[in-house]
């Protein structure tokens, strides 16, 4: 049984940090057009790139983004106006002077053949012409963007959670591979103890046989009890059991989970790693090691989520 599915496979939504969404609409002739791209990141971080027109809304777009969600993550927003007729007949005389002038020289100096036209003075001065301007404030030009940013938030949340759920389910058989070698360690531990005790007693008997003496059997069970308590490692595979199971929980709720997956596989970690210090030179060690691979296989995954 998936230990990650709730009640009826049911679960809550988990969403990766990478993701991309765009949107365009028109309104009133203005082509608008947002893109957004997200990628990991510890916190929200969101640079906007906007042009004239919408320039004066910019530190509206990043509230705007977590009200509909969006908590962690690198976010790139791009957006392009595009006005109703491309441009408003307004040039800039003193810089078409100034470029004409610049062309006029360098035909002279070189002897270049006299081609220039109206188009090759917008090519050599591309912000010569000044794209037409909406006639509005603030809050006209947040009407004429909201509408096209919150289609191209649901795209970008949309896109996170399908990723997300990919995410969630390669995370969900990793710690069932987890708790099985959890369950390996703990059989294989088991018995380490009385395999102590049989060692022990046999060499003494080996070494005392010699020497015509007997065995005491109060010492040897004084120096295995000591060293069953040196290597026991019943509390740190209980612990360990409780942070797996908190993780599929966290999986099960969803949300943004990926900072408390972050600090439990850090407390795994802590219980594997007193696990082999416990284990070292027993066959339980290379069971550690496949532990600790997978816990950062893991971790590595919950990077990625939000």
């Amino acid at each position: 049984m998936n230990e990650c599915a709730g009640k009826g496979g049911k679960t809550g939504m988990v969403y990766s940090m990478t993701g991309f969404g765009r949107w365009r609409q028109v309104t009133d002739g203005w082509e608008v057009t947002v893109e957004i791209k997200s990628v990991n990141n510890r916190y929200l971080d969101c640079a906007v790139h906007a042009g004239r027109p919408l320039a004066c809304v910019e530190d509206r777009i990043r509230p705007r983004l977590q009200e509909l969600g969006v908590s962690r993550g690198k976010l790139d927003v791009w957006i392009g106006v595009e006005p109703p007729g491309g441009m408003d007949g307004q040039a800039d005389d003193a810089r078409a002077q100034a470029c004409l002038q610049t062309l006029y020289r360098l035909r002279d100096r070189f002897g270049l053949r006299d081609d220039i036209s109206v188009m090759t003075l917008v090519r050599c001065c591309p912000e010569l012409l000044r794209p037409a301007q909406p006639k509005a404030g603030p809050d006209e030009a947040w009407a004429l963007l909201s509408p096209v940013l919150d289609r191209a938030a649901a795209a970008l949340l949309e896109s996170r959670a399908r990723e997300g759920e990919s995410l969630r389910r390669d995370l969900c058989v990793k710690l069932e591979t987890l708790r099985q070698q959890t369950d390996r360690l703990e059989a294989l531990s088991s018995g380490a103890s009385e395999r102590y005790r049989e060692r022990l007693t046999a060499r003494l008997r080996e070494v005392l046989a010699g020497l015509r003496l007997a065995p005491d059997e109060g010492r040897i069970l004084t120096e295995c009890a000591i060293y069953a308590d040196k290597t026991a490692i019943d509390e740190e595979l209980v612990r360990l059991r409780t942070h797996l199971d908190a993780m599929s929980q966290a999986l099960r709720t969803g949300g943004a989970v990926g900072r408390r997956l972050d600090f439990l596989v850090q407390e795994c970690n802590r219980e594997v790693n007193t696990a082999g210090a416990k284990c070292a030179g027993s066959p339980a060690s290379a069971l550690v090691v496949d532990l600790k691979c997978g816990l950062e296989k893991v971790r590595e995954q919950i990077q990625n989520l939000e």
